[in-house]
């Protein structure tokens, strides 16, 4: 008899044997064939719409409605669609595989070519967005890189359902269904994903800051951070009262619980006196406002009682995924700029002026993966970036910044040609 200990072993031993054969495998695909399985998958996910809702809906069942991590675990028949679509982008996406990104050849002779390869084996630890797993695995497949799933338990029957119809179209098409693993949702399985040295290249946990920070802490294998979003925009002096108002409105509430979404609107003083026009759509939303005292002052009387706050120590800085912003209040960009370096994610961050120097000034000085000019935050995704879907944003700067796509899920290896070269 085997105690839980020596079954965890075994069970370890096995997915992690499956998974490097898998990924030696997968080099030996070609692109058309990776393509039509990925348009293949498309198709049966749509198809198997019926199913994926009803394992979804289990899921659904231990949410109120009201919680806003029930819109990040929701799947719709037309969220699936939009799912497909992004799998056949990606599989309409060149290869990123087999690019020569460097050669030279050597005075003795030796050429020397840097050509892009896939990372091997990637795993991911993720929460309630049962979404990133279609995403990860098209992702990965057209890159090359066998992946690992790590999902949360609130999510675990739509991954579950989600994960089989991939095994069950790479078994169609006669390629090894380890191609794509999913581990339990326990936290035995995340440790053990974490301490899959050897066997896992790297490591991408999305999802809150709690989760990254524990992944990073705790994990032997290398870790790519993403998600966690501390997003502002800042209303210069300069800036225009309509796309003020449309920016704000849309990157607050276009969908709260994703990580590009607005927590917190910077104001210059000179324009305090808008305030209440940039904040007056989102009553109709019910957001709630943590205004700082010359903001407050503004919006008493203007914005409904019940949904005006005074901020304090945890308005600044917190990623609200709910329907909830701060507000603070400064003069001139350079104040603007030291709020955001004391409390950013580094994520996304905005601007909105009409003065150019203004903005070529914030875009510079700001440190964030991505920087905008009169646009709103909600725009940070790899599918509006043109990446066809993405495995994350990072707000590293370590490989990877930003939405990553395909060619962030590669490495490269050094070729090198000779005819008996020796070194003295």
């Amino acid at each position: 008899m085997y105690d839980n200990h020596q079954i965890m072993i075994i069970m370890e031993n096995f997915w992690q044997q499956d998974t490097l054969k898998a990924s030696r495998l997968l080099n030996l695909i070609t692109e058309e064939k990776i393509n039509t399985v990925l348009l293949a998958l498309a198709d049966e996910a749509v198809a198997a719409t019926g199913d994926i809702l009803a394992a979804n809906a289990l899921d659904l069942a231990a949410l109120e409605t009201s919680n806003p991590l029930y819109d990040r675990l929701l799947l719709t028949p037309e969220r699936i669609k939009s799912i497909a679509n992004d799998i056949r982008n990606v599989a309409a996406l060149p290869s990123p595989l087999g690019k020569t990104l460097m050669e030279t050849e050597r005075p003795n002779g030796m050429k020397i070519s840097k050509i892009s390869v896939p990372f091997g084996v990637v795993g991911i630890i993720y929460e309630a967005r049962p979404n990133v797993s279609f995403d990860v695995f098209s992702l990965c497949f057209k890159s090359g890189n066998t992946c690992v799933l790590k999902g949360g338990s609130d999510a675990f029957n739509s991954n579950r359902a989600i994960v089989e119809l991939i095994k069950n179209v790479l078994r169609k098409h006669e390629l090894d269904e380890n191609t794509v693993t999913l581990l339990p949702a326990g936290r035995e399985a995340a440790a053990e994903l974490m301490n899959a040295a050897g066997t896992v290249d790297v490591i991408i946990p999305r999802g809150g800051k709690g989760l990254i920070d524990f992944v990073r802490k705790n994990s032997l294998v290398p870790v790519i951070e993403t998600g966690a979003g501390v997003c502002h925009t800042y209303f210069d002096e300069f800036g225009d009262l309509q796309k003020g108002k449309d920016i704000v409105f849309n990157a607050k509430t276009r969908r709260v619980s994703v990580c590009n979404a607005l927590d917190c609107l910077i104001i210059d003083q000179k324009r305090l006196i808008d305030l209440s026009l940039i904040c007056q759509k989102l009553a109709e939303k019910n957001v709630t406002i943590y205004a700082d005292e010359p903001a407050y002052r503004e919006l008493n009387g203007h914005y409904p009682e019940t949904l005006l706050k005074m901020a304090d120590e945890y308005s600044y800085g917190t990623e609200f995924l709910d329907y909830k912003m701060a507000v603070k209040t400064v003069a001139g960009v350079g104040e603007a700029l030291e709020h955001i370096a004391t409390y950013s994610s580094h994520h996304s961050e905005c601007i909105i002026t009409e003065n150019a120097a203004t903005a070529e000034y914030f875009t510079k000085v700001v440190d964030a993966a991505c920087v905008y000019t009169n646009v709103s935050t909600a725009f940070t995704d790899g599918a509006q970036f043109g990446l066809g879907a993405e495995i994350g944003i990072s707000t590293q700067k370590l490989h990877a910044r930003g939405p990553m796509g395909l060619a962030e899920l590669c490495s490269y290896k050094w070729v090198i040609k000779g005819e008996g070269q020796t070194r003295s």
